[in-house]
């Protein structure tokens, strides 16, 4: 049939309306009617037309024009695919040898009662199609950031796909059905000529890089963000590989050793000697001076009065000595190695208790003044909750960018969206159903007249327009498809028009005219590469309401308060939605702020109750650890009461000698209140201890308010725990210590003299013969002085932990995180004034109280005072150690202290080490928003579909400043649809960064390049573009200007537009047309226009002279966990600053995210640089104050070993590396300190003198680490770890996931792991190892006190 033609001609319209349908035709090609016609059909369709008779009429050819611009409207980048596009519908419509290829299948009536083309088959070669599509599929269209394939070809993924789309029958598109067979029949010849390829070499057909990835410079492959280690072996990496091995080994070789000298010295039962910690309380060879200490180890004494009688003999037999009980030189003690540091804090401490429990009310007065002057700077108190001025460095650059942008291009837009998805039911009827669709619409309905209170404002007043103030308001739904009405379609007809949309979005543009993709409103569409239409199977809806945002505080309020009206209003609906079957989830611009504010109103109480547990534990405990005298309890008293009532009648209560009864014995009608409990009780002292941490808190708050720096919520809800932690246990020590004073030398002590404790004989002769006693008898010593050596001794002790844990919070100020730093600077300032206030005015209490307690009066009502005891009976040789103490000495300390169960321990923290550090290379990084929210909240469901249904990731901005673009080279930096664009331009460089690494990249979706759709604005064959007068060429024409009054700016240009950038303006024509872009509509007849699409994207400098900055918009894959965000934000970094080296301009990517996870890109090294820096401030302090690097060096091992522990447990429990995590390490190293330095200077202030490789060294030290332990242990467990797990237990009640996981977790772990170190692996390594240490416990502690208050220095 070569020369037949099958169509041409026009006969009228299928309908009313609609395009021309041809008519069907058996005859020959015919010549057009005039030349016009000709001249356009041989620039249309090329030479081969020029002089040949065509299947097409004049009208034909127009209207084929017409149909080919407006495509080529969003193809003409790629020439390849342009012309394969003329091709292909110029030999459909023109070519003289129609016949050959199409065949009517079917014909139709038309409007004007002739008949006309009903369907044809065109009959094409599967090479040309398949080129065909090829060429076209990889076109971008920039606006909106998607292909021109979604617009052209309804998004087809093949050839066969993209015939389809355009051969269907459809309003916009062709009038009749064009289908393209597969098989063809032998008489039918087929379409199949050479096509262009994208990759082809002439202009004619090679296409950009952007456009064409054949064409691309391949870009060096790099690792997924998520690679594992550079060294791995099997599945585990190197490191865990090394660990497990050497682990291993050491304990085969622990197990070896055993078995070795267990099989060598047999199974005999070597029991260990128990830990000499004291000679018998009996002895009466124990001097009080050093000069006149002769046997025993210096220090051992402390403990005299706490030896129960069956536990250690008497240092008198030979047969019984404890171990390092007599291994000094009696040479060796005449002077005691001293630490000269120490000796001075020692006295300073004496002479400050001294003076504060000499003078307690003016201390009181001196203390509180200057406190009160601290706290006026609460005028200044002010909370920051900016998430971004909290949580990002004010220096951040990701701060500093997106001010930038904020400025240049205005705040992101404020999304309020919805999720909706089918209520659970037994129909499990889907989400798009007609009864849904028509439930939502009228919901959409009531949303877009909603009217705020108390302004009535509604959408039309606070959502983004595009198009300008007259334009519509940007909603992305569904229900855009059916044109916001939905009652114009049936239950027969929505699926139809559904799916059309959903294929081909560019033919069902909303009201605010920009194409609606189907992944921006449905969630969960089933991804089936054999059926790729299946949107009716769509999970979810998503709705968004864009609402505008500004710097401007007016229009953000406005803002804020339609949102609240909006979210009002969802939750009102939920219930009627349910009852029609669906339910939703959703989130407005306020929702994340005011939740937020919620849950921390709903922690107060559970904080509020954590701190009265441990408030009521430190009141009712404080001061009970040792006993002086068999006091009754009340239960006791109560049943004595009982016991002796009868006595009252039968006369036998009344003794003879009133010397020898006691006195409660003594019948009486009403039961005798216990003295103990009452009297020696402490609940107002621990009250007041308490109420100085407050107050230290306080202090801190005003001080530094005063000087600028913001409260936060961190620092309200962690600072008094931590303040809490230190503070208790300092004021455990000092009570304990106390008590032991009172034991020795306290009133109690004159059982053992006959001297009366009101004589001041005793103390006249000591304080005269320089500290020298000549017998074992008991020194009786005033309260006041009983106070100072309480301070005097454990002062230095509180100094050292305090200034370590200062320093170490410190350090913290140095990250430049805000939150952090302030963080920092409160703990710092907090610890340090409750310290102060410690060893000041808890102090002048613990005079006070003290006194109370001998006067006989009663504890919080001192008003109250009982008589004192007449009838005195024998006093009980006690001990005077409470329970845990006694525990300790008698079992704990000999069970550690053997050298199997050394080495055992010592196996097993080397266990929790290898597999902390084995935990610790899991730690992710981020911080899930849903554990910040109330566990009802309605977000935490919002945020859970979010990551389950969202198909598409956030936009992300990569803006380019310091670029000149009004110059040639400029340009060619930045665009890509040219020929001569630079091969790594900014559009280049993002399209291959896409294609190619789009695993790492976490680039989905094509780059709008303005710079790119502006200069193909001016292409002068898209003639609805940029216009100007025909008369006067430089007026541009308006969008409503008649095409006979309008020509194409570029129109017979010298030289002409063309792709390789000849022509184009620059300089300040550059400027002139840029201007008018932007400046113009974007229409359907002109989709390049930059108003709606780029009408933000530029920043024009004053006066219009240049382009001071613009912005590249593409979006990330979609991003569902933390590790996505940060890897994207790192891989967005990672290209701008390529960028910024390859083409000179300064690039920098932006997202709404980033400034919130900007912490992560440092956050590993700020943690390495915090815990680096406070272990190596322990290692000084601890070094200089114990007076021994090697202690010093055991003590930050320790805690460096405490941190791992805890950082390994993040691992375990899913705790993510964040800001609130890195707090609480620093605060675990605080805490570490606290546990570990006590021990450590107990242990150091108690030695003999001998030198660290003497033979009989490690008896020595262990004997020092039991009494360091007695000494000292009590105190700790009741101060931090025990105070703080009741504070814990109640904290694990909170309903707030970020509580439960960052504080009771965390928390937990620290305590138990912080106790577990400072008490377990600390003795067992000082044991092994500790330093040489000083003699400054009782034995030369009588002797400093007295040389202190004689002014006699030793050398």
């Amino acid at each position: 049939m070569s020369g037949v033609c099958v169509m041409r001609g026009s006969c009228g319209t299928k309908g009313w309306f609609g395009a021309a349908l041809p008519c069907p035709y058996d005859g020959p090609p015919e010549d057009l009617e005039d030349g016009t016609a000709r001249e356009m059909l041989v620039d249309l369709c090329g030479s081969q037309y020029a002089d040949t008779p065509v299947c097409c009429t004049s009208t034909q050819v127009q209207t084929l024009r017409d149909n080919i611009k407006r495509a080529e409207l969003m193809i003409s980048s790629c020439p390849a695919c342009k012309n394969n596009f003329r091709d292909f519908f110029c030999a459909f419509t023109c070519h003289p040898d129609q016949g050959t290829f199409v065949q009517v299948t079917s014909t139709q009536n038309t409007s004007t009662g002739q008949i006309g083309v009903k369907s044809v088959d065109f009959h094409v070669g599967s090479d040309f199609g398949r080129a065909f599509f090829d060429s076209c599929k990889d076109i971008k269209f920039g606006a909106t950031n998607g292909y021109a394939m979604d617009l052209i070809g309804g998004g087809a993924k093949n050839y066969t796909g993209f015939f389809k789309y355009l051969g269907d029958e459809k309003p916009v598109g062709s009038p009749f059905q064009i289908d393209f067979p597969l098989t063809h029949s032998p008489e039918l010849a087929i379409y199949d000529p050479q096509p262009r390829n994208c990759f082809d070499r002439d202009l004619s057909s090679r296409c950009t890089c952007i456009d064409c990835p054949d064409v691309c410079t391949i870009l060096p492959p790099l690792p997924p963000s998520d690679a594992a280690s550079a060294c791995n072996i099997g599945p585990i990496s190197c490191l865990t590989f090394s660990l497990t091995l050497v682990y291993g080994l050491v304990v085969a070789g622990f197990l070896g050793t055993l078995v070795f000298r267990m099989t060598r010295w047999g199974r005999k039962d070597r029991k260990y000697e128990r830990v000499a910690l004291t000679t018998d309380a009996a002895s009466e060879q124990t001097p009080l001076s050093p000069r006149s200490h002769t046997h025993g180890l210096v220090g051992a004494s402390s403990l005299q009065q706490y030896v129960d009688g069956d536990s250690v003999r008497s240092q008198s037999d030979p047969h019984h000595l404890g171990r390092g009980a007599s291994l000094l030189d009696p040479i060796d003690t005449v002077q005691p190695r001293h630490h000269r540091l120490n000796n001075f804090l020692r006295k300073s401490f004496f002479r400050l208790g001294f003076f504060a429990s000499e003078k307690p009310y003016l201390t009181l007065a001196l203390v509180f003044t200057a406190v009160g002057l601290l706290n006026i700077g609460w005028k200044n108190f002010e909370v920051e909750q900016d998430p971004v001025r909290l949580w990002v460095a004010p220096d951040s650059e990701s701060k500093i960018q997106k001010e930038y942008f904020d400025q240049h291009f205005g705040p992101f837009y404020r999304p309020q969206q919805i999720f909706i998805t089918p209520a659970p039911s037994p129909e499990k009827e889907p989400v798009l159903s007609w009864n849904h669709l028509k439930f939502w619409a009228s919901v959409e309905k009531d949303i877009r007249a909603l009217e705020s209170e108390p302004n009535g404002y509604t959408l039309e007043d606070v959502c983004f327009k595009p198009a300008g103030s007259d334009g519509a308001c940007v909603v992305q739904s569904v229900m855009a498809w059916f044109g916001n009405d939905i009652d114009q379609y049936d239950p027969d007809t929505w699926a139809e028009r559904f799916v059309d949309c959903a294929n081909a979005p560019a033919e069902c543009l909303p009201d605010f005219q920009q194409p609606l993709m189907p992944q921006y409103v449905l969630g969960n569409v089933p991804n089936d590469p054999e059926n790729p239409s299946r949107f009716l199977d769509a999970q979810a809806l998503v709705v968004n309401y864009v609402v505008s945002d500004s710097l401007d505080t007016g229009i953000q309020d406005k803002a804020m308060e339609w949102e609240r009206t909006l979210k009002r209003y969802l939750l009102d609906t939920q219930g009627p939605a349910l009852e029609a079957g669906l339910k939703y989830t959703f989130s407005t611009g306020v929702s994340l702020e005011e939740e937020l504010n919620r849950s921390a109103n709903m922690d107060v109480r559970i904080v509020v109750l954590s701190y009265l547990a441990m408030f009521f534990y430190v009141s009712l405990t404080l001061g009970t650890g040792a006993a002086v005298r068999d006091e009754d309890g009340f239960f006791i008293a109560l049943k004595r009461w009982a016991v002796n009532f009868p006595k009252l009648f039968t006369g036998s209560g009344v003794s003879s000698s009133a010397h020898s009864t006691d006195s409660r014995n003594t019948p009486s009608f009403l039961p005798r209140p216990p003295r103990g409990p009452l009297i020696r009780s402490k609940v107002a002292l621990g009250l007041f201890g308490i109420s100085l941490v407050i107050l230290s808190v306080s202090s801190s708050v005003g001080l530094f308010s005063a000087i600028g720096v913001k409260v936060t919520l961190i620092i309200a809800e962690v600072i008094p725990f931590l303040v809490l932690a230190v503070g208790v246990d300092n004021v455990f020590i000092l009570v304990h210590e106390l008590d032991r004073q009172n034991q020795m030398h306290g009133p109690n002590a004159l059982a053992f003299s006959a001297i009366s404790p009101t004589s001041t004989v005793q103390r006249a002769q000591v304080e005269s013969t320089g500290g020298s006693d000549t017998g074992s008898v008991p020194t009786y010593l005033p309260a006041e002085e009983r106070v100072a050596r309480t301070l005097g001794k454990m002062g230095p002790s509180i100094l050292l932990s305090t200034i370590t844990e200062t320093i170490a919070f410190s350090l913290g100020a140095l990250v430049p995180m805000p939150a952090v730093r302030n963080f920092a600077l409160y703990a710092a300032g907090s610890v340090l004034l409750n310290a102060f206030l410690q060893v000041t005015v808890f102090v002048s209490a613990l005079a006070l109280d003290l006194r109370r307690t001998e006067d006989n009066r009663v504890d919080c009502f001192p008003c109250l005072r009982f008589p004192p005891r007449i009838m005195l009976h024998d006093v009980p040789q006690s001990s005077g150690l409470g329970r845990v103490a006694k525990f300790i000495r008698r079992r704990y300390v000999p069970w550690l202290l053997k050298p199997f169960v050394k080495g055992f321990v010592l196996v097993v923290f080397m266990g929790i080490f290898v597999l902390s550090v084995i935990s610790i290379q899991h730690i992710q990084l981020g911080l899930d928003q849903k554990l910040a929210l109330p566990s009802e909240s309605y977000l935490v469901r919002y945020f859970e579909d979010m990551e389950k249904y969202l198909d598409i990731g956030p936009p992300v901005y990569f803006v380019s400043r310091d670029s000149d673009v009004t110059v040639r080279t400029g340009q060619q930096h930045l665009c890509g649809h040219f020929t001569t664009c630079d091969e790594f331009s900014l559009a280049n460089v993002l399209e291959s960064e896409r294609q190619q690494r789009r695993n790492s990249s976490f680039i989905a979706e094509p780059t709008a390049s303005w710079i790119d759709d502006f200069l193909h604005w001016l292409d002068p064959s898209k003639e609805s573009c940029c216009r100007v007068r025909k008369r006067n060429p430089a007026v541009f024409c308006r969008a409503t200007d008649p095409e006979r009054l309008c020509q194409p700016c570029f129109m017979d240009r010298e030289p002409a537009w063309d792709i390789t950038m000849n022509g184009l303006p620059e300089g300040e024509e550059f400027m002139k047309y840029l201007q008018q872009w932007l400046a113009s509509p974007t229409t359907e007849d002109c989709p390049l226009a930059g108003r709606a699409s780029y009408g933000d994207a530029l920043a024009l400098k004053e006066g219009g002279g240049g382009v001071e900055a613009s912005h590249f918009r593409t979006f990330h894959s979609p991003l569902r966990t933390q590790e996505d965000f940060i890897r994207s934000m790192e891989a967005a970094h990672r290209i701008a600053e390529d960028l910024t080296a390859k083409t000179g301009t300064s690039v920098f990517p932006y997202s709404i995210h980033y400034v919130y996870f900007d912490q992560y890109l440092h956050i590993i090294g700020i943690t390495k640089e915090l815990l680096g820096l406070g272990l190596a401030s322990v290692l000084i302090v601890t070094a200089l104050l114990l007076g021994s690097w090697r202690t010093g060096l055991i003590v930050t091992g320790v805690v460096g070993l405490t941190i791992v522990s805890v950082m390994g447990v993040m691992g375990v429990w899913g705790i993510n590396l964040n800001a609130v995590s890195l707090v609480n390490l620093v605060i675990s190293l605080g805490i570490a300190v606290e546990f570990c330095a006590h021990v450590a200077r107990a242990f150091m202030n108690v030695g003999s003198g001998l030198p660290i490789d003497h033979p009989s060294g490690q008896k020595e030290r262990d004997e020092r680490m039991g009494i360091a332990l007695v000494d000292v242990g009590p105190s700790v467990l009741s101060g931090i770890t025990f105070t703080k797990l009741i504070g814990m237990s109640v904290l694990a009640l909170t309903r707030s996931k970020l509580l439960e996981m960052y504080y009771f977790r965390m928390w937990l772990t620290l305590i138990i792991s912080g106790a577990l170190h400072g008490l377990v692996l600390l003795p067992v390594v000082l044991s092994l190892a500790g330093g040489a240490g000083f003699p400054t416990q009782e034995i030369d502690e009588e002797w400093v006190s007295n040389v202190i208050r004689n002014d006699y220095e030793y050398a």
